[in-house]
C-alpha cells in the first residue's frame, strides 16, 4: 500500500491523468507528507482501499470509481490548485478531501459548483447547510463522525464526572492545547463555553505545534497553571512529542485528546507517556468482534493481502466515509444520473443509517438538509501503556445535544 500511496504522493497536479467517461469520477485528497501525516496516511489508505474493494466487486451501479490519490501534503494552495483540476478537466462527482484549512476555504466553491464533498475534517463549521446560525452556509459538506466541537463536549462532560468521582473540590480547571491553526482552533469557543457551563475555570490557551518537537516550555506552563484537564487539539505526531516533553518536566494534568489526537501505533510510540490518557473514537476499533469488521478486514486486504496488519482507528472511519458516498450514489442512480446534486439529495434520505454490511462498525448517522451533523455520539477511550499489554478501552459515552445555536460552531 505504500508503494501505492507514494505514488499518489508523487502526483503533480498538472499530471492527474483524464479519467475514462464510464466510470464515476471522484476526486481523493490526502495528507501522506505534510504536517498531519501520522494519521493522514492510515486515513488515505482507508479511502484507496475502500474505493478499490468496492470497484472490485461491482462498483456503483455498474460504474467503477475513477480516482487517484493525490498527496497534498496539507498544503492549502496546493489542495485549491487540484480541486481546480479535479473539476474542470475531470469532473468529478464527488471528493473525498481531507483537512480543515482547505476543506473551509472550499465550501463556497463546492456549494457553487454543486459537489459533494465528504472531508476527514470534522470541523463543526461546516455542519451548517443553510447557513441559519453561522456565517458560512455549507450544503455541499459532509462528515462522518462527531464533530470536533461535539467531541470536546464529549470529553468535558467526562472530566465533570470524572472531577466528581475523585472528590476534587471546587472548579477543575481547563485548558485548550494546540497549534494556532484551523484545525486546532475550530473547537475551542465552542468547548470552553461548554466547559464554563459544566463549571470548569476556564484557562489562557497553550499553544504546540502541529510538526512534533520539543515542548517542554509549554509543558511548563501547563504545570504552572495548574490545570487539571488539558485539552490536546492536534493530530498524534505532535501530541506524543507533547506527551514526552511533559512527563520529563512532571505535568499531572489529565490528557483528553481529539479524534486525531491518539491511535493504537502512537500509544505504542508514546508509551509510559500516553498512560491514562482519553481521547474521541467514532468508530470499531480492529479487534471488536461487531458483524461489520468482517468486511473491514477484508478491504484491508487490498492493501495487506496476507490480513495481518492491525489497522488504526482512522483507517476504519474512512472506510465508514467511503461507504456512505456509495450509497448514497447507489440511491441517486436509481433516480437517474448520479450527479452531485442527486448524491447530496440521497444523504438525506435515511435516518440512524448504517451502510449495509458495516454494521457495529459505523455510528448510526442522519444528514438533512438543515442540519449536517451526522452523529453527536461521542465514544470516549482510556489508553493503558503502563503494566502489561498497551491497549485502549471505552470509559464513556455521551449523547450530545442537538442545540440549535450549536449548530455550524
Amino acid at each position: 500500500m505504500m508503494k501505492t500511496l507514494l505514488a499518489g504522493a508523487a502526483l503533480t497536479v498538472m499530471a492527474l491523468p483524464v479519467l475514462a467517461a464510464d466510470g464515476i469520477p471522484v476526486g481523493h485528497l490526502a495528507d501522506l507528507t505534510g504536517a498531519t501525516s501520522s494519521v493522514g496516511k492510515p486515513y488515505g489508505a482507508g479511502i484507496a482501499d475502500a474505493m478499490k474493494y468496492i470497484n472490485a466487486h461491482g462498483g456503483v451501479a455498474g460504474k467503477k470509481f475513477e480516482f487517484e490519490t493525490v498527496d497534498y501534503a496539507y498544503e492549502v494552495p496546493r489542495a485549491m490548485s487540484t480541486y481546480k483540476k479535479l473539476t474542470s478537466d475531470q469532473k468529478v462527482v464527488a471528493i473525498q478531501g481531507w483537512g480543515t484549512s482547505d476543506t473551509e476555504a472550499l465550501t463556497a466553491t463546492v456549494a457553487k459548483d454543486m459537489i459533494p464533498y465528504f472531508s476527514a475534517s470534522y470541523s463543526g463549521h461546516l455542519t451548517d447547510p443553510q447557513g441559519k446560525t453561522s456565517a458560512k452556509a455549507s450544503p455541499y459538506n459532509f462528515f462522518y463522525g462527531p464533530s470536533y466541537s461535539d467531541g470536546c463536549r464529549g470529553l468535558v462532560q467526562w472530566a465533570a464526572a470524572d472531577w466528581k468521582k475523585k472528590g476534587g473540590a471546587g472548579k477543575a480547571k481547563f485548558v485548550h492545547m494546540g497549534d494556532n491553526h484551523p484545525y486546532p482552533n475550530a473547537p475551542k469557543q465552542a468547548c470552553g463555553a461548554y466547559a464554563k457551563e459544566l463549571g470548569f475555570d476556564v484557562l489562557q490557551e497553550i499553544q504546540y505545534s502541529l510538526k512534533p518537537g520539543d515542548f517542554k516550555a509549554q509543558c511548563l506552563s501547563l504545570k504552572e497553571s495548574g490545570a487539571n484537564y488539558a485539552y490536546l487539539a492536534n493530530t498524534s505526531g505532535s501530541t506524543i512529542s507533547l506527551l514526552k516533553s511533559c512527563e520529563t518536566v512532571g505535568v499531572s494534568a489529565q490528557f483528553m485528546g481529539n479524534i486525531w489526537g491518539m491511535d493504537e501505533p502512537s500509544l505504542k510510540t508514546a508509551g509510559d507517556a500516553a498512560d491514562g490518557m482519553v481521547w474521541t473514537v467514532a468508530a470499531a476499533t480492529w479487534n471488536d468482534d461487531t458483524p461489520g469488521m468482517k468486511l473491514v478486514r477484508e478491504i484491508s486486504k487490498l492493501s495487506d493481502p496476507s490480513g495481518t496488519e492491525a489497522r488504526p482507528v482512522h483507517y476504519i472511519r474512512a472506510v465508514c466515509s467511503v461507504f456512505y458516498m456509495k450509497e448514497a450514489m447507489e440511491a441517486a442512480a436509481k433516480a437517474g444520473p448520479i450527479t452531485g446534486p442527486a448524491v447530496k439529495a440521497a444523504m438525506y434520505t435515511k435516518k440512524d443509517w448504517v451502510p449495509a454490511g458495516l454494521e457495529g462498525v459505523c455510528l448510526p448517522s442522519s444528514w438533512t438538509d438543515s442540519d449536517h451533523r451526522g452523529t453527536t455520539k461521542v465514544m470516549v477511550y482510556q489508553a493503558k501503556t503502563k503494566g502489561g499489554a498497551i491497549g485502549m478501552n471505552k470509559i464513556f459515552t455521551a449523547d450530545i445535544e442537538r442545540r440549535k445555536e450549536w449548530l455550524g460552531w
